[in-house]
């Protein structure tokens, strides 16, 4: 029996029918799954995988962990979503996944999580991608964060603290460490809801910076206010580490602000200054920076008002590095750039919507959408290393989402791409990008001599 449906606008009939043939909303992903494939992802995953399935009827573990990752690239929110592709067998095939796995399937791999599998599984993962970041000639930009996840029940570790949007309400409150230049999440921790910013910060950056691998360096720490703590700033002058913190405007700062009269103007509105101050309870004096910005009706100030000093706000920041209070300022305006990542993290690819009762299962589930970020930023580097970042959702839309229908030609399997959406002709050029990328030499080796330079600056 057939069947017919009219255009909206017109009276045209539309002859319904339908196909065996597999057909892909997703055609575009051959380049991102050439490039897992060229990195050996599955390689990794599967070697570091700290559970063996007894069943030889059960779905493989990796397999599961890929289905959820290309979930979230393909726009899923919530473990159930990630089944939006079981009934993709073209993406199936690409992937050589022969059974999808379920919502159930997915939520229970994420439960076979202890904080000791954590560790064994996905921090060997994260070396395994840092070591294929080239690093600039003056090092990274490593920025710290915090960030506030939505809670609505009684899952571990949700606790009542610091929500600005819904108040009274659980959080968890997951804290952030990322490499702004490049981008990638280097390191992330989910927290209890009641955590302060700035609690765990040094053991946190300790794991985080063990993370690098030879070659990559830190040129600078940022951070805001959050983090302006003794026991931090004491830490990254141990390690030699530059650092740039937003002061927290104590009693005596803001009084070291409003004194300050030696000010070198930027333009009619800025004008930065500097003085030096040991605060109750340090070991030493240490270097502010401030920046004053006048009033204006026709631009929103940023900073904080001094009720000695009106018509001005001001910021200040403590930093142990010796260029001049201008530059300073410039260089952590650079840090907004993490503000985007988080919301990129949360909005495009669901990073706080994953949850379950189990807080060990919630921060796999939330581990899983970094390192799917993480691949994400690598393969717009490789794919097009002269463009620029594209957030995840953007590239979703522009590249991944393109209709497909899966074929053969004798023993041969056929992706034909539909040219609606650019076809091989769109894709064609990522393929061979990628391709050329794994074919270019490795960088040569590191004397043996100046291996301890390297690795102080890593430190």
């Amino acid at each position: 029996m057939s069947a017919f449906v009219t255009t909206l606008f017109g009276k045209a009939k539309t002859k319904l029918s339908q196909t065996p043939r597999a057909v892909t909303p997703f055609g575009g992903l051959v380049s991102f799954i050439e490039f897992l494939g060229q990195i050996g992802y599955a390689t990794e995953v599967q070697k570091h995988m700290p559970w063996q399935l007894s069943s030889p009827n059960a779905i493989p573990l990796a397999h599961t962990l890929t289905a959820f990752c290309i979930g979230v690239v393909a726009g899923a929110r919530r473990f159930a979503h990630t089944e939006l592709v079981r009934a993709d067998r073209a993406l199936q095939a690409l992937l050589a996944i022969e059974r999808w796995p379920g919502a159930d399937t997915v939520r229970g791999l994420f439960h076979r999580f202890s904080q000791s599998s954590i560790q064994s599984f996905w921090r060997p993962l994260w070396v395994w991608l840092l070591g294929m970041v080239r690093c600039p000639a003056e090092g990274l930009s490593l920025d710290l964060d915090s960030t506030v996840f939505q809670r609505a029940g009684h899952q571990q570790g949700a606790a009542k603290g610091y929500n600005p949007r819904r108040p009274g309400r659980k959080t968890h409150h997951p804290l952030l460490a990322m490499l702004a230049e490049v981008p990638l999440v280097l390191h992330g921790w989910l927290r209890s809801g009641n955590a302060g910013a700035a609690r765990g910060v040094v053991p946190f950056l300790s794991e985080a910076l063990a993370l690098l691998p030879m070659g990559l360096s830190i040129r600078c720490v940022r951070a805001d206010s959050g983090f302006f703590e003794d026991p931090l700033l004491s830490f990254l002058e141990q390690n030699a580490l530059p650092y740039l913190v937003v002061a927290r405007l104590t009693v005596q700062l803001k009084r070291r602000a409003a004194g300050l009269q030696n000010w070198e103007p930027v333009d009619e509105h800025y004008a930065v200054g500097e003085f030096k101050a040991q605060l109750q309870g340090w070991a030493q004096e240490r270097r502010f920076v401030v920046v004053r910005e006048q009033v204006r009706e026709d631009k929103a100030a940023v900073g904080r008002k001094l009720i000695d000093v009106p018509g001005y706000t001001f910021r200040i920041w403590v930093t142990n590095r010796t260029e001049s209070s201008l530059v300073l300022w410039r260089d952590y305006n650079g840090r907004a750039t993490i503000e985007q990542r988080i919301e990129e993290l949360k909005n495009d690819l669901g990073a706080d919507d994953f949850c379950t009762q189990n807080f060990w299962a919630t921060e796999a589930a939330f581990l899983a959408v970094l390192f799917t970020f993480n691949l994400l930023s690598l393969y717009q580097q490789l794919s097009t290393p002269a463009a620029k970042y594209r957030q995840p959702a953007t590239l979703r839309t522009a590249v991944f989402i393109g209709g497909a229908i899966l074929g053969k030609a004798g023993r041969q399997i056929v992706l034909h791409l539909s040219c609606a959406w650019g076809g091989l002709d769109k894709h064609k050029p990522l393929l061979e990008q990628i391709l050329y990328w794994k074919k270019t030499p490795s960088p040569k080796l590191i004397p043996p001599e100046d291996q301890v330079a390297v690795a102080a600056c890593r430190i």
